[in-house]
């Protein structure tokens, strides 16, 4: 058996649960490592991450380097006796970094790679109407997500399932896919896979524009971007209202597959329902956020805005 000496790297709750699933195996970590704070809201108050709120309350040695190149980090990391390094969600690391502890570097990654290497697997494999993803864990080199492959976790992706219903399961998939890898590294037991060098499936940072809803395209992709993106950043539209343009934020919705007569983007409202006409149906909307007010359910929605007649989706 191995004596572990871990530094852990992260920054965001998806981190965290692999942060606390390490501390609940036992395994010995030196330190961690998290984004500097930043200003964040109205106040330009400084924000602290989720892995360093989870670091300070269970003890755990901190550090917040600006800079990842400089020699009095490498410093820090040296004076810790670092033997293994984990890495998830966290920031492309140099490779006097990587290359530091004698057992390695390895990385979480929320897809089942080399399908979706990037920054936002998750979002993409809904977006892309995927039924299957998982987890990997895999040695870092010098690029992003190509590294030897450890082991891999398959889950199935709901029908229905949102981003944020995803992130969850894998976020727990992973932790215990991560104390699994140490518990290989620790007892010598590690086979590696080589990535195909191709990618067949990339997974890019989301932009405003990605999450802006196209009403030409057909109503299944329409449907998977929007539970591909939600919670988190949302998709959006912009609504005519009478002449008005507002910026309209769409979370829950479902799919009607019917044939119907109107223009794409023409609103259907009842008394309780909003539906968009797309191709192949409607896209009836649950939950919705108008611009300046918050997110509420339709129904509610209804019960305080008009829709003017002709009330379209661009």
């Amino acid at each position: 058996m191995k004596d572990l000496r871990i530094v852990f790297m992260g920054t965001p709750d998806f981190a965290v649960a692999t942060l606390d699933a390490l501390i609940k195996a036992n395994f010995n970590i030196v330190g961690v490592i998290t984004a500097p704070d930043k200003p964040a809201g109205r106040g330009r108050k400084l924000n602290e991450s989720a892995v360093k709120k989870y670091a300070i309350a269970h003890n755990l040695k901190l550090l917040q380097p600006t800079n990842l190149k400089s020699d009095d980090f490498l410093n820090e990391l040296k004076a810790l006796s670092v033997n293994l390094q984990i890495v998830v969600a966290f920031r492309m690391l140099p490779k006097q970094i990587w290359q530091l502890p004698k057992y390695g570097t390895f990385n979480l990654h929320a897809s089942l790679l080399p399908n979706y290497r990037g920054a936002a697997p998750i979002n993409w494999a809904i977006i892309n109407g995927e039924t299957k993803t998982g987890v990997t864990t895999f040695f870092i080199d010098e690029k992003i997500d190509t590294g030897h492959i450890i082991l891999q976790e398959e889950t199935n992706i709901q029908e229905e399932e949102t981003v944020g219903e995803l992130h969850d399961k894998l976020m727990n998939i992973g932790s215990q896919l991560v104390v699994k890898t140490v518990q290989l590294i620790e007892k010598g037991n590690v086979t590696t896979k080589k990535q195909p060098t191709a990618e067949e499936k990339p997974a890019p940072k989301i932009f405003n524009e990605t999450c802006h809803i196209n009403w030409n395209d057909y109503l299944t992709n329409i449907y998977n971007l929007i539970r591909g993106l939600n919670p988190y950043p949302a998709a959006w539209t912009t609504l005519i209202n009478n002449g008005e343009e507002i910026k309209v934020k769409i979370f829950d919705v479902k799919k009607e597959i019917i044939h119907h007569q109107h223009k794409t983007g023409f609103l259907v409202i009842s008394k309780n329902d909003i539906k968009v006409a797309v191709n192949e149906g409607y896209l009836i909307i649950e939950s919705l956020q108008i611009a300046g007010k918050r997110k509420m359910d339709s129904k509610s929605l209804l019960n305080g805005f008009t829709f003017h007649k002709n009330a379209m989706f661009k």
